[in-house]
């Protein structure tokens, strides 16, 4: 049972109370803040056994820390922001001391800073009297779509916890694609120009990223929350024609949502909410092992 959530974005908020009857808490630094006593953060949140969460991971990404490094600002745990939210999570723990802390975060995480930030992140659980055991999970045999994300899950008990396998075959692309998509879905022609000039300059100087189409066979790349803007990290080939985006529904089956599931009304905020979020049926498997050892 669900206890209390939080998410700071709006139209986040919409879409979770449409598909699960509650409107999420918003700024979780609301309870965290310094004028907020232990005593009174344990009144505010409830009492939970697991606590879940996926802290912001730009400040941490491949892709976040370049863009953060090419604008001169901080990244990883410098950014105020979100690389921070980290250290709001371990207060909560600190104060309600759940059975468990199941956190996720890019695979960049154990990396950056030359491994610094994950060996604060490693320091900072085990003090708070935490074991912590990580992995660094691919997507594709849950989902058609290569998606690598560390996930920790940590006991206040003792226990003796190993992830579950995930072997297999990576799915392929064309298992979620759906038929007869509207023609709005079509990129421009401007817009295909403009990637195949951006991708033949970058490959002659060796840096940035170049567009292939993608191949059905195989699982598609990342799913990020700019897609929404030009679709450059999976573009579906089609005949005759220029290459479409995937559509909302299409990213939600790519990390493993129920077809019941409901979509916002905005496309844009549809995509964004797909693109930053966890692959349903990796965090499905690995619940199911930690629930396993909480009956034990």
């Amino acid at each position: 049972k669900c206890v209390f959530s939080s998410e700071i974005d709006n139209s986040a908020k919409k879409t979770y109370e449409m598909n699960f009857g509650e409107v999420p808490f918003g700024d979780i630094k609301e309870f965290t803040k310094t004028s907020i006593s232990d005593k009174r953060l344990n009144e505010l949140i409830p009492d939970h056994d697991i606590l879940a969460a996926g802290f912001p991971c730009q400040p941490f990404s491949l892709a976040g820390v370049s863009a953060r490094n090419y604008l001169g600002k901080e990244h990883g745990f410098g950014d105020d922001n979100q690389g921070n939210l980290f250290f709001d999570i371990i207060r909560i723990a600190k104060v309600k001391r759940p059975k468990v802390l199941f956190l996720e975060n890019v695979k960049n995480l154990k990396s950056h800073d030359k491994g610094k930030t994950f060996e604060t992140i490693n320091e900072m659980i085990l003090e708070l009297g935490y074991s912590f055991n990580f992995a660094i999970i691919n997507s594709n045999t849950e989902v058609p779509q290569r998606r690598e994300r560390t996930y920790m899950v940590c006991f206040r008990n003792e226990v003796d916890f190993l992830f579950p396998n995930f072997d297999g075959e990576p799915l392929p692309l064309k298992s979620i694609l759906e038929e007869n998509v509207s023609e709005e879905y079509t990129i421009s022609d401007k817009l295909w120009l403009g990637h195949q000039n951006r991708s033949k300059r970058n490959k002659e100087r060796g840096t940035g990223f170049t567009v292939k189409l993608a191949d059905l066979n195989k699982p598609s790349n990342t799913i990020v929350a700019r897609y929404y803007k030009d679709g450059k990290e999976c573009l579906i080939p089609q005949d005759n024609k220029n290459p479409r985006k995937l559509t909302p529904r299409e990213c939600a089956r790519l990390q493993g949502y129920p077809e019941k599931f409901k979509l916002s009304n905005s496309k844009t905020a549809a995509y964004r909410q797909f693109g930053n979020s966890v692959s349903v049926p990796v965090i499905e498997k690995i619940s199911k092992e930690i629930v396993k050892k909480l009956d034990n």
